[in-house]
């Protein structure tokens, strides 16, 4: 596949104000960062961390001129180390993709071949982006929770944070895979949303934190996929069944954890971390193997909201201030 010299991209850019302001740039493939692979970019897509780089918060990136997106998946235009061949269609995410090498919000991305996997069969390029990081993030809490004897039969499985990227896929693969899935969020107007996406019932974020402050509460959840932190991902734990497992993926609510060690020593309770950066890669083919099949959510088209480049700064300042329901996928075909 032939390589363009020019490509469009989204750029961050840092002011001696220090302030950060985003533009549409033709960029050069010459001034990509070294790696052995080069990827021509079909979709990539917006999480709250791009939102962040997107913004120059320090702890994502700190190296400007950037283009963030830490999702891409596209058509291998060359690779070095023969590991793709050109046309082989590829999803990259996790690593240091958008962080501080530029990401999938640019046309052409280059990059280590052992960041990319091949694209399953059963999943188009639309659809893993449609899932990205959130998709095999929530994808990677469900197997925890599988590999820790949570079974469908074991009770509720608690997700908060249900509207979210993280949120939404993980009750999709939940419900899929058999288990009873109580949905929390603060946006009352998603009930419905939530119980298509395969909810049996949803509760009301402050229904989870009632009583947060005490030592322990009534045993209520078998597992839980928790993706708030702070004082939701507490409440969560006191209320755990005996020997049941909470996997900690997020922390739109804080990074805090205001919590005691009854739970863990009380009621056997694991709490277990999701990392979907560094996660070793034979675990990585197998989850996206997965998502490709049985965990591929129905109506995985319907938590899409799409956009293109242009699009994204409308897009940026909504998942900032916790508007987005579902996932948007970014078109840079049509960018």
């Amino acid at each position: 596949m032939e390589t363009a010299s020019t490509f469009k991209a989204l750029v961050v850019e840092k002011t001696p104000e220090k302030e950060f302001v985003r533009e549409i740039r033709e960029r050069s493939i010459d001034d990509l960062p070294a790696g052995d692979l080069v990827v021509r970019v079909h979709y990539s897509s917006l999480n709250y961390k791009d939102a962040l780089s997107a913004t120059g918060h320090p702890g994502v990136t700190r190296q400007f001129p950037h283009t963030p997106g830490i999702d891409a998946a596209g058509e291998v235009v060359s690779c070095e180390s023969g590991a793709f061949a050109p046309g082989d269609k590829v999803i990259v995410t996790g690593y240091d993709l958008g962080m501080e090498t530029d990401g999938g919000w640019g046309q052409y991305i280059r990059i280590p071949a052992e960041w990319a996997v091949r694209l399953p069969e059963g999943l188009s390029l639309r659809e893993g982006m449609a899932l990205g990081t959130a998709g095999f993030t929530a994808a990677l809490s469900v197997l925890k929770l599988e590999r820790a004897g949570v079974a469908p039969d074991a009770g509720e499985i608690l997700v908060t944070g249900a509207t979210g990227g993280v949120g939404s896929i993980a009750v999709a693969i939940l419900a899929a895979a058999g288990y009873t899935v109580v949905a929390s969020t603060g946006k009352e107007a998603d009930e419905e949303y939530l119980r298509d996406l395969g909810a049996a019932r949803v509760v009301s974020r402050d229904e989870v934190t009632a009583g947060a402050e005490k030592a322990l509460l009534a045993e209520r959840w078998a597992g839980a996929v928790d993706v708030v932190g702070g004082q939701t991902l507490a409440a969560v734990l006191k209320s755990t069944k005996y020997g049941g497992t909470v996997t900690c993926c997020g922390l739109v609510g804080s990074p805090e954890l205001p919590v005691n060690v009854y739970p863990f020593i009380l009621r056997g309770v694991s709490l277990l971390g999701i990392d979907s950066v560094q996660c070793p890669r034979d675990i990585r083919e197998a989850v996206w193997q997965r998502l490709a099949a049985g965990w591929k959510p129905d109506r995985l088209d319907e938590m899409v909201t799409e956009c293109t480049l242009p699009g994204l700064e409308v897009m940026i300042q909504t998942i900032l201030h916790g508007g987005i329901t579902g996932r948007v996928v970014v078109n840079l075909r049509e960018s």
